[in-house]
């Protein structure tokens, strides 16, 4: 595995660490790879390492739209520690790399034993709550230039590296807006440095440009896991 830690694992004493990773597995995310289906059971927890995984909802007919994203910051799977078994959301990945991997049944059990674990994942699970509502005003009250520059700096806080692959249709699906909304910010990015693009990878050159180009909800996330987490 790489030497960056999943951070909630991390979080836990030594010896819970290690009763955890003893039953995990180690994996590699595969880009674009889908992990599972909303309504679907839910057969593995992921604790990211150095992938990173979106979070997508859909609506009817629609493509969907991500309203989440998890990194080495957390985990997917978070519906088993509540006792539901059935997934509310797509998962894809997003950005290969490596992850933890755990059996839904392994993972039950030794959550069940496991009292750091539990206070850990009560933590989290309360972080993402906060993080899908203040995805959905985002959507409903912010403008694509602002929203796009803070999904560029998730995916930078999460990708360990200042260069990604991702493309102007990824985006617009991401994002819910039309691909020429898309081109026309990300362009807007580049013509002020902060960002270089192109055929399909994307460099962040001014990430202190990008956090003040973004929309308020990337540091009230920010602060929200700091807080908890």
């Amino acid at each position: 595995m790489a030497t960056i830690e999943n951070h909630l694992i991390e979080l836990l004493p030594r010896i819970d660490r290690r009763r955890l990773l003893d039953v995990c597995e180690p994996i590699q995310l595969v880009l674009g790879d889908r992990i599972h289906e909303p309504g679907a059971e839910t057969r593995h927890v992921y604790f990211p390492v150095d992938g990173f995984i979106s979070l997508v909802a859909r609506i009817d007919e629609h493509p969907g739209l991500e309203v989440g994203m998890v990194g080495r910051e957390g985990m997917l799977g978070s519906n088993l520690a509540l006792g539901v078994a059935i997934a509310p959301l797509r998962a894809v990945v997003q950005g290969a790399g490596a992850a933890w991997r755990i059996a839904a049944l392994d993972f039950q059990r030794e959550l069940a034993r496991n009292q750091p674990l539990q206070r850990v994942l009560a933590r989290y699970i309360q972080v993402s709550m906060s993080q899908l509502a203040t995805s959905a005003a985002c959507l409903r009250f912010h403008q694509i230039g602002p929203r796009l520059a803070r999904w560029l700096l998730m995916s930078h806080d999460r990708a360990h590296a200042d260069s990604f692959h991702v493309t102007h249709e990824f985006l617009a699906y991401m994002l819910g807006v039309r691909r020429v909304g898309i081109t026309e910010a990300a362009g807007s990015l580049q013509r002020g440095g902060l960002i270089e693009y192109n055929r399909g990878t994307l460099n962040v050159l001014d990430r202190p440009g990008l956090e003040a180009t973004a929309c308020a909800c990337y540091a009230a996330d920010k602060k929200s896991y700091a807080t908890l987490l």
